[in-house]
């Protein structure tokens, strides 16, 4: 019987010529964990693939490398913190299974630091595609939905991204339902997945199903990271590897979750990895433009804010299912 592989879904379909491909995290701490299966489907076919993430990590109090401002480079021998190190964790699962186990870490700014993260990962590395992923649904927030959920360092990246002169740019998001309780209204992400569709950038979407290579590896890797991050797992990744599993409704893998009065809805939906022309999705954030000149994360928030004071914002809806 033939192995069960990734690399015939319409994302990696996208990804067939390219051979430098950045898989990169853009929401910051775990989110580069929820792009492991299409990193591993990539190496499965012989491409040179580069990891990324936008950190949470205190990159000062770490041994990382500075290879550019504001960009650091890791791999598993880097000390660091013992609580909170998730990218330093993953090197050290790639490396004992025989993985490339470089990662590069984009410390938190504004626009202007992250787009020269950015470019100077494409130049140096050579790349020509980047695969953008969200462990979540919040990166296709435009700006007018109800609630946008954490959009910072999402929509940052996006637009860092977005200025890359490459063949190929992709976004992807992971975990449909987990923003939930950041705010997001669903059926927003819906609609705009299918405004998307029209355009011709919607590249549908694909279980992670265990029993393929590629899912396995994933959920390897995302226990390992979890083990070693005590009291600051993430909920998004446990909720999607929780979904994958077969796990459903009010299911709680971590204490962080048990020890809260939240019930959660873990289903299905959320192990569906969902696939956009990353081009499209920026194009469609409505405040880019007052966001392009601000310095930090604060004004980046702000202007969001203040933009959104001058909208009609399209109220919640249920889904009707």
């Amino acid at each position: 019987m033939a192995t069960l592989t990734l690399f015939d879904t319409p994302l990696l379909h996208r990804l067939r010529d390219s051979e430098r491909i950045l898989i990169a995290g853009a929401g910051g701490g775990f989110d580069l964990l929820s792009g492991l299966p299409v990193a591993f489907s990539l190496w499965e076919r012989g491409k040179t693939v580069f990891l990324a993430n936008l950190t949470f990590t205190p990159v000062a109090r770490t041994d990382a490398r500075p290879v550019a401002p504001g960009l650091f480079e890791i791999d598993a021998d880097t000390g660091g913190s013992a609580s909170y190190f998730p990218e330093k964790h993953l090197a050290s699962w790639l490396r004992d299974h025989g993985y490339p186990d470089r990662v590069h870490l984009i410390r938190k700014g504004g626009p202007a630091d992250i787009r020269a993260a950015y470019a100077w990962l494409a130049r140096e590395l050579r790349l020509d595609a980047v695969v953008l992923v969200d462990g979540g649904t919040d990166l296709l927030m435009t700006g007018d939905e109800a609630g946008l959920g954490t959009p910072v360092e999402d929509i940052t990246s996006l637009l860092a991204a977005n200025a890359l002169d490459l063949p190929v740019g992709l976004a992807v998001c992971v975990g449909f339902g987990v923003d939930t309780y950041h705010g997001v209204c669903h059926a927003h992400f819906l609609e705009n997945v299918a405004a998307l569709a029209k355009l011709g950038a919607y590249h549908g979407v694909f279980s992670l199903l265990p029993g393929i290579p590629a899912v396995d590896s994933w959920l390897s890797v995302v226990d390992w990271v979890q083990r070693h991050t005590p009291g600051r797992e993430s909920i998004v990744c446990a909720s999607i590897t929780d979904a994958a599993r077969g796990e459903f409704g009010n299911h709680h893998s971590l204490s962080r979750t048990r020890e809260k009065p939240t019930e959660l809805f873990i289903n299905p939906l959320m192990s569906l990895v969902w696939a956009f022309d990353l081009p499209a999705v920026a194009a469609r954030v409505r405040y880019r433009t007052e966001i392009a000149n601000t310095t930090t994360p604060f004004e980046v928030a702000a202007a969001i804010e203040a933009f959104r004071d001058t909208i009609p914002l399209r109220p919640h809806r249920p889904i009707p299912a």
